[in-house]
């Protein structure tokens, strides 16, 4: 209670501090070999808690030299690592979070806007489905899973054709491509033009079951066609269309990103839902 009472509002800013470091460094170390050793660290911690709240003196002692013989080992083994997370500090990237959110969102935009401008430009039908916060696994489940990082080079490669994955929709989130080859629910809508072939009414199909957006390249006349809620868009994309959606998708938040939203997205980035 007497601590309770001598806490001071410096207290709050230093604990706050403190958490945005350690919440930093642990981030930057996630899919690093760095990240395995801290998990090894937290599990010979916990042991070594156990073993002294049961008063285990011989366990306490070896897990304690362990933990003193990994503090000297880490500099060394994983120098690499700590290196470049002094250059990030040096850049003033580190506490921005921007290295592996914002950065990585141009890069997944840009990649797919060059695809879809390929695929144009080549004549080759495609249906990019962006799932958004309703979640598609209904759809594909049944699809090929691919889990794949996103890249210019994948995403051409699924509706390249003779591939056994271009006939059908390929579903991507904000960090993967979640699966190709997925069959989408046609509209039953007859308001649609009957020049729209099967791609453009599965795109309109699952934009009318979920908040998800549709990206339709059509093979016959080389446009690209948006669907958002059910409405397929009555003109063709342009290149700064095309640009601009694309890349406020991957960055719904923009320059106006808060520390919280950039932490929520960071979060959901490392540790995506299981029904995504």
């Amino acid at each position: 209670m007497s601590s309770f009472i001598n806490f001071r509002w410096q207290d709050l800013i230093d604990i706050l501090v403190v958490a945005l470091i350690a919440y930093r460094v642990m981030l930057f170390f996630v899919d690093t070999r760095a990240m395995q050793l801290v998990r090894g660290l937290f599990v010979i911690a916990a042991f070594g808690a156990v073993a002294r709240a049961l008063d285990l003196r011989t366990i306490s002692w070896l897990l304690g030299n362990l933990m003193s013989a990994f503090l000297i080992a880490i500099p060394i083994v994983f120098q690499p690592e700590l290196r470049r997370l002094l250059e990030e500090l040096g850049r003033g990237r580190f506490l921005q979070g921007g290295s592996r959110g914002g950065d990585l969102g141009e890069v997944y935009a840009d990649a797919v806007v060059k695809a879809v401008l390929y695929l144009q430009h080549h004549r080759i039908g495609a249906l990019l489905v962006f799932q958004r916060h309703t979640g598609l696994k209904e759809i594909w489940r049944s699809a090929v899973h691919l889990r794949s990082e996103i890249t210019q080079e994948l995403i051409m490669s699924i509706f390249w054709p003779g591939n056994p994955l271009h006939d059908g929709a390929a579903i991507l989130d904000r960090q993967v491509v979640i699966a190709a080859a997925c069959y989408l629910p046609l509209t039953d809508n007859t308001d649609i033009s009957r020049w729209h072939g099967t791609r453009h009414r599965a795109a309109v199909g699952v934009t009318e079951v979920s908040d998800a957006y549709a990206l339709v390249v059509s093979e016959e006349h080389g446009h690209v066609l948006l669907t958002v809620r059910g409405r397929i868009s009555p003109r063709p994309l342009t290149d700064e269309q095309l640009t601009r959606f694309v890349h406020r998708y991957f960055n719904p938040y923009g320059k106006d990103l808060t520390l919280l939203q950039r932490i929520k997205l960071e979060i959901e980035s490392q540790w995506p839902g299981t029904e995504r």
